[in-house]
């Protein structure tokens, strides 16, 4: 099955726990525009080299589309249709004024030049510019794209458009228009969900054991933000392997180990000493074995499709924080439930990260940018008022908290509709 039918799998079981009108269900069950091409990049050699694109507007009923542009091999449309499906509610969920969109470049950009990956950006930027801006589609980063790759997109279409156009991408650096506090978003958004979720639960920091799949950006950034609560990191994995540590990992030394090392698999041995605890054993692990970990916190913040069926009921955390987008599938989420395992669902987890890039357009159609005390500021009451809804509706309908999400997310998509026709 795959990604897209599995989300679409999700729509269809939120709709039918809160009875959702049937045109709506049909209308967010279907992309609105999809778009694919094949373009030519000149490599540093002198030839040519055909890449395929994406780009899917899923909806746009809130506002514009909104979502990233991924660089990788095994992209495919199948997987770029459930990404911006996920947008659509994940914006819904926070209730911003923003729609769904994701986009992807099948390549392996680890085998192209500097050059070579500024030349593809550009070119996919020109056969884009026609379906993009700050009104109509606003893309930004996601996997292997980057703040530079978004500021060579921001120059290309500002050139065809003969004018500058900073809101046309969001995350993308300071110098060009970026906001403050967009690269921990994420993780921070995330710490915010679970805050006020452990709070309604009587769940507090002491002894409570944490394992980070994806030790990238929002997973580094949520360990350390858990690290500081008074959370405890016992396992990290990255793409290629992880560590375990009985009595702890220190994040920001584990990814200094990372980052000298190129993994933090290497980062194992004893005389590295940036575990927090004197006498831990630290030990590889992969990133199966990590899954299973005996824990009380499991972050997802990889790829999707982490936990399925084969592994679900060797999971042994408690609760489970998805930041990363459609890690579990809906079979897999079935399994957890009935063993009474609570998922933080990823449309509402990691809604941070859109909703800072949705503060980032406000600020460059204002061209006045706020500091990041005031992102936090705007962002926190976000993220709490999302969970307190979220829970309340989980509740209501007796429903986990991936359904009370959906219902939520569906709900305001629902009346939107309704109030504007068809």
């Amino acid at each position: 099955m795959s990604f897209f039918t599995n989300t679409i799998e999700q729509i269809k079981r939120a709709a039918g726990i809160m009875d959702l009108d049937a045109t709506t269900q049909a209308v967010l069950s279907n992309p609105k525009r999809i778009i694919e091409f094949n373009f030519p990049v000149k490599m540093d050699d002198g030839g040519v080299r055909i890449f395929t694109g994406f780009r899917v507007q899923h909806n746009d009923l809130a506002g514009p589309y909104k979502g990233g542009i991924r660089y990788h091999q095994d992209v495919d449309m199948e997987e770029v249709k459930a990404l911006a499906t996920l947008m659509t509610l994940k914006c819904s969920v926070v209730a911003i004024p923003l729609g769904g969109g994701k986009g992807g470049v099948i390549v392996n950009p680890k085998e192209l030049s500097k050059n070579e990956l500024e030349r593809l950006t550009r070119k996919y930027t020109e056969y884009m510019t026609p379906f993009i801006g700050p009104k109509v589609d606003v893309p930004a980063p996601d996997v292997n794209t980057d703040p530079q790759i978004m500021a060579w997109i921001v120059d290309e279409y500002s050139k065809l458009r003969q004018q500058n156009v900073l809101g046309v991408v969001t995350g993308k650096p300071l110098a060009v228009g970026g906001s403050e506090g967009r690269g921990e978003a994420t993780a921070q958004g995330g710490i915010y969900v679970a805050e006020e979720f452990f709070k309604a639960q009587n769940v507090t920091p002491k002894g409570m054991r944490v394992v980070v799949q994806g030790f990238g950006n929002a997973g580094y950034h949520v360990a350390s933000f858990l690290n500081e609560m008074g959370f405890l990191l016992i396992a990290a994995s990255d793409s290629k392997g992880g560590i375990y540590c009985e009595k702890g990992i220190h994040p920001a030394k584990a990814l200094a180990c990372k980052t000298e090392k190129g993994s933090i698999q290497e980062c194992y041995v004893s005389d590295i000493h940036y575990e927090p605890a004197q006498g831990s054993v630290c030990e590889k692990i992969s990133n199966e074995a990590l899954l299973e970990t005996d824990c009380d916190i499991l972050v997802l913040a990889a790829l999707e499709n982490q936990v399925t069926e084969k592994n679900a009921h060797k999971i042994k955390a408690r609760y489970i924080l998805e930041l990363a987008n459609g890690p579990i599938t809906p079979s897999a989420d079935e399994i957890l439930e009935k063993r009474g395992i609570t998922v933080i669902p990823d449309i509402l987890a990691n809604a941070g990260g859109v909703t800072v890039s949705y503060f980032e357009l406000v600020q460059n159609e204002m061209n006045y940018y706020w500091t990041a005390q005031e992102i936090q500021e705007r962002l926190k009451p976000i993220m709490q008022r999302a969970t307190h809804t979220v829970m309340a509706v989980a509740k209501k309908f007796n429903c986990s908290l991936r359904m009370g999400a959906f219902i939520s997310a569906l709900s305001r998509l629902d009346s939107m509709l309704k109030s504007r026709g068809i």
